[in-house]
């Protein structure tokens, strides 16, 4: 098989300006410097003329271009923009009104940036060989599943979206990228082009692991990973699809054969007891020394990952909640769980209201309903303090960092600094994949 390419969907706005830093050819045209695109009468206005699409390439393959005001982060805490360097071409396509930039270029060259993008350089060579594997993997399957349902092989579609009046169920996976693979955010993988790319073990690891994915079944594993599990690791139905993956069952966070987990975290008493206390896990630590070579600098502004707590007036929680749901709730009585994962994950929570009660999921609706970015994640439970018979204050305590399925970034990254290779730790978190080489 011939090492493929990939589609990035990159910034969606209605003006795209650019820079070609060598010449491009676009449309029998060479073109280099500084560019801009409007979107207009229903298409791409460029050098005056009007098009559908644009694509901008060089026959030199270190040629780079840039893009202004690229967001990062979307909808978290630490948004931000950049201007963004990339490599290979440059697509203009229409999307809702707008143009949006797509950066295409071959699957090894987009690998080097994500593991760049998503975590330091400086963490463990065996780390960084695992991350590149589960990256090559969970694209491939994505790539291969964009495929599938455009060419309608699958009965379900690309959107994941289900509302009563009492109900609202809603996750999100493949449902904004009809027309390129991934997205450049934490939405799909952190891609940010040879914006943090330097000769480093990224490229060795990447290099290292030319080609190979997870396999389970013979095919290619949707590796799931996210930053910090709390312990430990959920199950995809629980986040996606009402589907069981056997390649992304929940494990303890820790290789110990003597101390198995005690809890069923589907259980609340047992969630009470786990979350308030902070129990031994690869992702249980601390250690600015390992964190520090591990996390990027933005990613380091979070420090209480673990265990963490966020605290709510009524005033603020009702306002969020009505805000965010489009709709009065009145005052909120009570956050009752409904039903959490096998790493007390939340996938159904009821909100009571004086004037409404709706039941959400799936796990990051929950999560970005009662935030005005995103909640660390939906394994919390929930305190209430009153002043009269009406809550005046809810807090959450929680525990980990993003959905928790797959691969934990910090518990892995903990492991190759205590001397696992790369192989043991996909066999932790990927229990019964094999590894393959793909191309």
């Amino acid at each position: 098989m011939k090492e493929p390419e990939v589609s990035v969907g990159i910034i969606t706005s209605p003006q795209i300006n650019f820079t070609l830093h060598a010449v491009y050819e676009a449309k029998g045209e060479e073109v280099t410097e500084r560019q801009t695109a409007e979107y207009d009468e229903g298409g791409i206005r460029w050098n005056g003329n009007l098009y559908q699409e644009l694509t901008f390439k060089s026959a030199d393959p270190e040629a780079t271009f840039s893009l202004e005001n690229v967001t990062i982060g979307v909808n978290f805490h630490w948004e931000r923009t950049q201007m963004q360097t990339f490599r290979g071409a440059l697509k203009l396509i229409i999307l809702e009104g707008a143009i949006c930039a797509i950066n295409v270029l071959p699957v090894e060259e987009y690998l080097k940036s994500v593991i760049s993008s998503e975590m330091s350089a400086e963490a463990p060579i065996e780390f960084l060989k695992a991350s590149a594997v589960i990256s090559r993997s969970w694209l491939m399957a994505q790539i291969d599943k964009r495929t599938r349902l455009i060419q309608r092989k699958e009965n379900n579609s690309f959107f994941s979206f289900r509302k009563t009046d009492t109900e609202l169920i809603r996750w999100y996976d493949r449902e904004d990228h009809i027309l390129y693979d991934v997205c450049a955010d934490d939405h799909c993988q952190r891609y940010q082009g040879v914006n943090n790319l330097r000769p480093s073990a990224v490229t060795k690891a990447v290099e290292s692991t030319h080609g190979q994915v997870l396999r389970y079944g013979g095919k290619i594993c949707d590796a799931r990973f996210s930053k910090c599990c709390g312990g430990v690791t959920e199950e995809f139905d629980t986040c996606w699809e009402d589907k069981q993956k056997q390649y992304l069952r929940s494990i303890c966070d820790y290789i110990d054969n003597e101390a198995p987990i005690k809890y069923d975290l589907t259980v609340e008493k047992d969630v009470q007891k786990w979350i308030k206390s902070s129990p031994r896990a690869f992702c249980n630590t601390k250690s600015k020394h390992i964190l520090s070579k591990i996390l990027n600098s933005y990613d380091q502004e979070t420090s209480d990952f673990y265990r963490w707590t966020v605290s709510y007036t009524q005033e603020e929680l009702s306002a969020l909640i009505s805000s965010k749901l489009k709709s009065d709730f009145g005052l909120i009585l009570d956050l009752v769980p409904v039903k959490r994962g096998k790493s007390g994950r939340l996938s159904l929570l009821r909100i009571v209201g004086t004037k409404r009660t709706l039941t959400i999921g799936k796990e990051l609706e929950i999560r970005r309903v009662l935030s005005n970015s995103h909640l660390f994640s939906s394994a919390f439970i929930i305190d209430k303090e009153y002043d009269g018979e009406i809550p005046s204050r809810f807090i959450l305590h929680g525990a980990g960092w993003g959905h928790g399925v797959g691969m934990c970034q910090i518990g892995a990254a903990v492991m190759g600094e205590r001397g696992y290779t790369y192989d043991q730790i996909l066999n932790h978190y990927y229990q019964g994949a094999e590894i393959h080489t793909l191309y």
